[in-house]
């Protein structure tokens, strides 16, 4: 939810109206609900509502043309008032009609390597065409000159934008837990030319012996199937400790608070994106630098677009990522005041968005 809110709120923020459209299937379903009785849907409304966005959200079913609380007819003539569409991960491709009435179309692809290799390689249609600008989390042109295919289209580079106003700096915690939240597989491994473009659970397994090698204590809030009980078990026995992501970061407001609440982040990365050397540098990452707590990530490229070495860490085996997390606990407050200027410099949505804007064409 907030690598969606980074947008709409940091586009508000900057003065733009903003509508936020979200495909949502319910209205087709044999076990038919009025929208506003589904689980899904009151959690989404109050998520929304917290975030000051009431009257400026509307949900659709792609199958149908339903919509709530605003009519389609309504949704037809917000598209045809707008200017720019944001469309995250291809998703509102799914109500074309709808798009193709905003002149500037922006496909904003979060997860590079994955995304093309989808549409190229395993025939998935990603919503790709109908866009006029297409940008990606790749920070490395033509994706680090790997074997990824570009699937014919110019990428904008960009990286993720964070609301500085809605993660201030927390106190630095010396004796807090270096954590981070994440998925240990999120979907298959897909082979290309002879390379493995894997999940986190093959990035992860070669770092396993990392916490007898350091002396802070490694919590990962980790989405991880029971069926996986090698792994868990494995991830325990060598001192890791796992929480459950939807207790500790199951909504906006206690994912921002574990991550204001811990001491740094300790960020392994999609094997893929780290085989493809793509570049790609993670919105969770910029939130914990957004609250002055330093990262130590694994290096997927990233490396050769931001600052390393003073908030930021980057690393590539076991021993180096012990060496990382040894070096920000040197002058430590240091390191969290300068992990909240990357943030300030690099991520702050105003700067990545009205970049985005200025390369689109979106502003004089």
């Amino acid at each position: 939810m907030w690598s969606v809110l980074q947008y709409v709120l940091g586009l508000r923020a900057m003065g733009h109206a903003v509508h936020f459209l979200e495909p949502f299937r319910w209205a087709s379903s044999t076990q038919r609900k009025s929208f506003e009785l589904l689980a899904d849907a009151r959690y989404a409304q109050r998520v929304l509502s917290a975030a000051g966005l009431d009257g400026q959200w509307s949900f659709i079913d792609p199958d149908t043309r339903v919509s709530y609380p605003r009519p389609y007819a309504d949704l037809v003539d917000i598209a045809r008032s707008t200017d720019v569409l944001i469309n995250i991960s291809g998703l509102l491709s799914a109500v074309e009609e709808l798009v193709q009435l905003v002149p500037i179309r922006v496909y904003v692809d979060v997860d590079p390597v994955y995304t093309q290799l989808w549409q190229e390689v395993e025939g998935v249609d990603m919503g790709l065409s109908g866009h006029t600008h297409h940008v990606t989390y790749a920070l490395a042109a033509g994706f680090g000159g790997s074997r990824v295919p570009s699937c014919g289209v110019h990428w904008i580079r960009s990286l993720p934008p964070v609301v500085l106003r809605h993660w201030p700096v927390a106190r630095p915690r010396r004796n807090g837990s270096v954590t981070s939240v994440g998925n240990w597989r999120s979907y298959g491994t897909i082979i290309h030319d002879g390379i493995h473009y894997g999940q986190r659970a093959h990035s992860f397994r070669p770092l396993v012996r990392l916490p007898s090698l350091s002396s802070e204590r490694l919590v990962q809030a980790l989405t991880i199937d029971p069926t996986d009980y090698g792994d868990i078990e494995l991830l325990s026995d060598s001192g890791w400790v796992l929480v459950d992501p939807k207790v500790v970061a199951g909504t906006p407001q206690s994912y921002r608070e574990f991550i204001r609440g811990s001491k740094a982040e300790l960020g392994i990365a999609k094997s893929g994106y780290v085989v493809s050397r793509c570049g790609w540098f993670s919105d969770r990452s910029a939130c914990y630098l957004a609250s002055g707590r330093p990262v130590v990530a694994q290096d997927t490229g990233f490396s050769n677009f931001l600052p390393v070495g003073a908030g930021l860490f980057s690393f590539e085996g076991v021993d180096d990522a012990a060496a990382m997390l040894q070096a920000l606990c040197e002058d430590f407050e240091w390191q969290a005041d300068a992990a909240r200027r990357i943030a300030e410099e690099f991520l702050d949505s105003k700067v990545v968005l009205g970049s985005l804007l200025e390369r689109i064409g979106a502003v004089p």
